[in-house]
């Protein structure tokens, strides 16, 4: 006996879909049933009969035409409802279906009919037959997968920023609302895991985290993504809109752009090679050091770093500069050990191991040639 959750998804290779499929095949409860161009035509009564969710993602937002929006939408949508219509003799079991339309139904413009036309179809029918309905109004969505040059102005700037391509803003001041689309995939499936009997009757539905942005201010964003690379610089991108957004550019990254190189010096010491640089939080950079070398002899009066052996082993020696105490320890790739430097501690980094050592080293500030705050002080 089949027990799982059926759940069939037109649109199923879209941008909408291929991702909202990507995620429910991590839930082995779930059977999907993807429908697209290509096998449209095995949505039929038997197979509609049984499904307990129809998630109807299909549609067009670019046509060639602009009677295709009709086709692709409004029709589309009333044909469905028909073969919904026709399996219902045959059905056994709840169906609820979930459709994606638009925010432009309240504008006079063909997309922005067609979807309503749509919603009408959808609605008339979740009467007729008491369905669960919930039609979501979508702003712009952006993320992975998105066409460039169809979906959204996101995947539009993200593919050719990151290509080198030039884009074109009319006005800059435009402003955009954009919804990410985990967010409205995560919004899709806790309604399957959640929904239980307190279905509203209004079936309009939005995804409450959007997010408003002029064209000006998101090129800018994601130029300065693009810039990071040469600049060893990486943009705050750990939270909100940033996170998304950041996410999204680098999903269009080629393959051959997934690494970069960056700078390494070298002299008899070993080497030295800042990787990241941050706006808030510092860098991070890594050193080598061959048997016997000492590295650092320097003190700091603001500035502070950390330090963490990830091979070898190494003698750190600090000194007082002002009542010259003294303290050594050694650290290696043995313990998981993290050695800070002290402000108006001199400090010094010894190999004593017989082989190479290679540490890892956070600095607290990017640094700066003008202001160092880095002082030489013989500590052996």
């Amino acid at each position: 006996m089949n027990t799982k959750i059926r759940v069939l998804v037109t649109g199923s290779q879209g941008f909408l879909g291929a991702n909202l499929v990507c995620s429910l095949k991590q839930n082995n409860n779930i059977q999907i049933i993807p429908i697209s161009r290509e096998n449209y035509h095995k949505l039929d009564s038997k197979l509609l009969s049984d499904v307990n969710y129809i998630f109807h993602l299909a549609g067009v937002n670019r046509p060639r035409s602009l009677n295709q929006f009709e086709q692709g939408n409004s029709l589309l949508t009333k044909e469905i409802c028909r073969k919904i219509e026709s399996s219902f003799p045959y059905r056994t079991n709840k169906l609820t279906i979930i459709y994606s339309s638009s925010i432009q139904v309240d504008l006079d413009n063909p997309y922005g009919q067609s979807k309503l036309r749509a919603e009408e179809s959808l609605i008339k029918l979740s009467q007729k037959f008491n369905i669960p309905l919930y039609i979501y109004r979508l702003s712009n969505l952006f993320g992975k997968w998105s066409k460039p040059d169809y979906n959204s102005v996101v995947a539009t700037f993200c593919h050719n920023i990151a290509r080198g391509l030039p884009i074109k803003i009319n006005d800059p001041k435009t402003e955009v609302e954009l919804t990410y689309i985990d967010d409205v995939i995560s919004e899709f499936v806790n309604l399957i895991n959640n929904e239980g009997n307190d279905y509203d009757i209004k079936p309009i539905k939005y995804i409450e985290s959007t997010y408003k942005i002029s064209l000006d201010d998101l090129s800018s964003k994601i130029t300065k993504y693009h810039k990071s690379r040469k600049l060893l610089k990486i943009e705050e991108v750990a939270n909100g809109f940033n996170r998304k957004l950041y996410a999204t550019y680098l999903a269009y990254l080629q393959p051959k752009d997934f690494s970069y190189n960056v700078p390494k010096y070298v002299d008899e010491r070993g080497d030295f090679v800042e990787f990241l640089k941050t706006n808030n939080s510092g860098q991070f950079s890594y050193f080598t050091a061959n048997p016997g070398v000492v590295r650092g002899n320097h003190y700091h009066h603001t500035k502070n770093e950390k330090f963490f052996v990830i091979k070898g082993v190494a003698k750190f020696t600090f000194t007082n500069i002002n009542t010259l105490e003294k303290y050594e320890l050694v650290a290696s790739n043995e313990e998981s050990q993290v050695i800070d430097s002290i402000p108006g501690w001199a400090h010094s980094v010894k190999n004593i191991g017989e082989d190479e050592l290679i540490v890892l080293l956070w600095c607290n500030e990017v640094f700066d040639r003008e202001k160092p705050d880095t002082y030489p002080y013989s500590n052996q």
